[in-house]
Protein backbone atom coordinates (compact mmCIF):
# COMPACT_ATOMS: atom_id res chain seq x y z
CA UNK A 1 0.00 0.00 0.00
CA UNK A 2 1.46 3.49 -0.71
CA UNK A 3 1.81 5.99 1.96
CA UNK A 4 -0.06 9.72 0.35
CA UNK A 5 -1.94 12.34 1.63
CA UNK A 6 -5.47 10.94 1.83
CA UNK A 7 -3.83 7.65 3.57
CA UNK A 8 -1.91 10.14 5.94
CA UNK A 9 -5.32 11.37 6.51
CA UNK A 10 -6.87 8.60 7.22
CA UNK A 11 -4.47 7.91 10.04
CA UNK A 12 -4.52 10.88 11.41
CA UNK A 13 -8.52 11.13 11.62
CA UNK A 14 -8.33 7.61 12.96
CA UNK A 15 -5.80 8.17 15.99
CA UNK A 16 -7.34 11.17 16.67
CA UNK A 17 -11.02 9.51 17.24
CA UNK A 18 -9.78 6.52 18.68
CA UNK A 19 -7.84 8.87 21.16
CA UNK A 20 -11.05 10.37 22.13
CA UNK A 21 -12.27 7.49 23.54
CA UNK A 22 -9.05 7.03 26.10
CA UNK A 23 -10.13 10.25 28.97
CA UNK A 24 -13.54 7.46 29.33
CA UNK A 25 -11.82 4.67 29.77
CA UNK A 26 -9.87 6.44 32.85
CA UNK A 27 -12.48 8.00 33.91
CA UNK A 28 -14.34 4.79 34.55
CA UNK A 29 -11.32 2.89 35.66
CA UNK A 30 -10.51 5.91 38.36
CA UNK A 31 -14.45 6.55 39.14
CA UNK A 32 -15.15 2.95 39.62
CA UNK A 33 -18.43 3.71 38.17
CA UNK A 34 -20.12 3.17 34.11
CA UNK A 35 -23.41 4.07 35.51
CA UNK A 36 -24.23 7.09 33.27
CA UNK A 37 -22.62 4.98 30.16
CA UNK A 38 -25.43 3.14 28.27
CA UNK A 39 -25.65 -0.21 27.66
CA UNK A 40 -27.17 -0.07 24.31
CA UNK A 41 -24.53 2.45 23.12
CA UNK A 42 -21.63 0.45 24.14
CA UNK A 43 -22.63 -2.86 22.13
CA UNK A 44 -24.19 -0.49 19.09
CA UNK A 45 -20.94 0.63 19.11
CA UNK A 46 -18.88 -2.63 19.60
CA UNK A 47 -20.87 -4.09 16.61
CA UNK A 48 -20.29 -1.11 14.36
CA UNK A 49 -16.49 -1.57 15.36
CA UNK A 50 -16.88 -4.81 14.12
CA UNK A 51 -18.41 -4.28 10.81
CA UNK A 52 -16.21 -1.39 10.10
CA UNK A 53 -13.21 -3.65 10.57
CA UNK A 54 -14.70 -6.37 8.21
CA UNK A 55 -15.33 -3.37 6.00
CA UNK A 56 -11.56 -2.63 6.16
CA UNK A 57 -10.22 -5.49 5.86
CA UNK A 58 -12.23 -6.14 2.49
CA UNK A 59 -11.08 -3.36 1.20
CA UNK A 60 -7.55 -3.94 2.63
CA UNK A 61 -7.66 -0.19 4.22
CA UNK A 62 -4.75 0.29 6.58
CA UNK A 63 -5.75 3.11 8.45
CA UNK A 64 -9.54 2.26 8.53
CA UNK A 65 -8.10 -1.45 10.16
CA UNK A 66 -5.84 -0.05 12.94
CA UNK A 67 -7.87 2.75 14.35
CA UNK A 68 -10.95 0.27 14.34
CA UNK A 69 -8.70 -2.12 16.04
CA UNK A 70 -7.64 -0.09 18.90
CA UNK A 71 -10.85 1.72 19.26
CA UNK A 72 -12.75 -1.66 19.56
CA UNK A 73 -9.81 -2.16 22.63
CA UNK A 74 -10.93 0.72 24.18
CA UNK A 75 -14.82 0.33 24.00
CA UNK A 76 -13.98 -3.38 24.76
CA UNK A 77 -12.04 -2.00 27.81
CA UNK A 78 -14.89 0.45 28.92
CA UNK A 79 -18.11 -2.57 28.26
CA UNK A 80 -15.89 -4.70 30.64
CA UNK A 81 -15.56 -2.01 33.20
CA UNK A 82 -19.36 -1.26 32.70
CA UNK A 83 -19.91 -4.68 33.60
CA UNK A 84 -17.44 -5.12 36.21
CA UNK A 85 -18.65 -2.29 37.99
CA UNK A 86 -22.71 -2.64 37.94
CA UNK A 87 -24.35 -2.17 40.87
CA UNK A 88 -22.00 -0.47 42.32
CA UNK A 89 -19.29 -3.37 42.83
CA UNK A 90 -16.16 -2.79 42.36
Amino acid sequence: MEFNYITTLGLVAGVLTTLAYLPQVIKTWKSKSAQDLSWSMLIVLCIGIVLWLVYGFSIQDIPIIAANVVTLILASIILALKIKYQNGAS
